[in-house]
């Protein structure tokens, strides 16, 4: 995943008992990191927030693009100028 860049893996997810409908991935690091996908399990939010990355879980409940929006701007504060 490309420095200051972020995803949507709804259409990754493959395991039908999954716990969320979406998972949207924010990479604030001036590095790549690579993202395993597609998405089998739970632990699979634990391991990549470990790598550095923001994973932020999308329930049925919750409002997708308010949550992308709300990353995004967050993404745009800390995002280098000439990226």
């Amino acid at each position: 995943m490309r420095p200051y860049h972020m995803v949507s893996l709804g259409g990754y997810i493959v395991e039908w008992d999954f716990p969320y409908r979406n998972l949207i991935v924010v990479n604030k690091t001036s590095e790549p990191i690579k993202v395993e996908i597609p998405v089998f399990h739970e632990e699979w939010i634990s391991e990549h927030r470990d790598l550095g990355l923001d994973v932020i879980p999308v329930s049925r409940e919750d409002n997708f693009l308010r949550l992308w929006k709300k990353s995004h701007a967050e993404l745009d504060k800390i995002r280098p100028q000439n990226e």
